[in-house]
């Protein structure tokens, strides 16, 4: 058949409790009424947890070109290595990245995904990795009302790591680090073995599996990571916003957690057109920036390295996700797509290195490619 255009992907909203409207500011429609905390730009599940998506299968829906209609997964079927490349799919048979956008109009639960260890020790527990990385769209600080009701601070923040030194008295015959934290949960301390950093815009985070981690309130990200629903919690703030008591997940935590430094934050460099923010085993996160009038062939994009750099396919599909500005998307033959402010597509691999990017504004935008599928 024909190439495929790049594929413009419609998003799915998710109501949280934590939510807010914030995502307007990226041009998204909003359900009216609704906290909405989460947009799936980009989604290929087959279910989700009932505590995380709600429960039920997630998969975007394609809403340009002659697959228009047509949900990722059937897409992924009729193209195969036209759309993906030489990247495989994940072992069940999916897409090995899901793309959302986050809205924190309050404190995310304290949280950790599985590690590569808890996932030796329970083959059968049906849980996945899920490495991921926060870029800081934008971040406001709370109002002082809401810092004095809440006891919590004002400045946007985010929570990711243990504190330098926080498990110094771990000694022989003292508690191990999974006891430590044990203890702190049970006695509502957790919090204050944290680490923390200001969520500045600009900034991107990576956290891998394993990592505790929490998004603070005001904070507005992109986020990227590895296809899993699988997200154990630890603290969820309900004495500070009286919120309704959910499920915690303290005993898969402790058998979860790393202990080491997570990697610092990257930002762009001066200089190129991209920065390489983010280069995991699972997935590399560029971000683009293009002046308007002046444009760019994909294959020209060569990211400075501002996180260790490993080499990746050349024939692998690409997500965009439209941060600032607009463009259009020219692919090597047929008509170009139009990609505005806060819309995300999908390059298949067959036209990804061809496609030009024509920017009516000066753009900024994440460049995305999966690599190898996750366990």
């Amino acid at each position: 058949m024909d190439a495929v255009p790049p594929l413009l992907l419609k998003p799915i909203f998710k109501e949280k409790v934590w939510g807010g409207r914030a995502l307007e500011s990226l041009a998204k429609s909003l359900p009216s009424g609704l906290s909405i905390g989460e947009s799936w730009e980009l989604a290929d599940l087959s279910s989700t947890a009932a505590s995380g998506g709600g429960g039920g299968s997630a998969v975007s829906i394609i809403e340009n070109g002659p697959l228009a209609g047509l949900d990722l997964h059937a897409a992924i079927a009729h193209l195969g290595p036209e759309l993906m490349g030489s990247v495989p799919l994940t072992p069940q048979g999916r897409f090995p990245l899901l793309v959302k956008y986050l809205d924190a109009r309050e404190n995310l639960s304290v949280q950790v995904h599985p590690s590569p260890a808890y996932l030796t020790a329970h083959p059968h527990a049906g849980a996945h990795l899920k490495t991921e990385c926060w870029f800081v769209v934008g971040a406001q600080p709370v109002s002082e009302q809401v810092s004095q009701q809440t006891g919590l601070p004002r400045e946007p923040r985010i929570y990711k790591g243990f504190k330098p030194g926080a498990f110094r008295g771990t000694t022989p015959g003292n508690p191990s680090p999974e006891d430590a934290v044990g203890d702190a949960i049970a006695s509502g301390r957790l919090v204050d073995m944290l680490d923390h950093v200001p969520a500045m815009p600009g900034e991107c985070h990576t956290l891998p599996s394993g990592t505790v981690h929490a998004l603070g309130a005001g904070v507005l990200v992109a986020e990227v990571q590895t296809p899993s629903d699988t997200t154990f919690r630890m603290y969820d703030w309900t004495r500070e916003y009286r919120r309704p008591v959910r499920e915690m997940h303290v005993a898969e935590s402790l058998q979860s957690l790393l202990f080491e430094p997570p990697p610092i934050a990257t930002r762009f460099q001066p200089g190129a057109p991209a920065t390489r923010l983010v280069d995991t085993p699972f997935f590399t996160v560029d971000e683009v920036r293009l002046a308007g009038g002046q444009p760019l062939t994909a294959n020209a994009i060569r990211p400075r390295a501002a996180a260790p750099e490993t080499p990746a396919a050349d024939d692998a599909p690409v997500v965009l996700m439209m941060l600032w500005g607009n463009a259009i998307l020219e692919p090597p033959q047929g008509p170009g797509v139009h990609l505005q402010l806060g819309r995300t597509a999908l390059l298949p691999a067959q036209i990804a290195r061809a496609t030009t990017l024509h920017p009516e504004s000066d753009c900024t935008l994440l460049w995305v490619k999966p690599r190898q599928q996750p366990s």
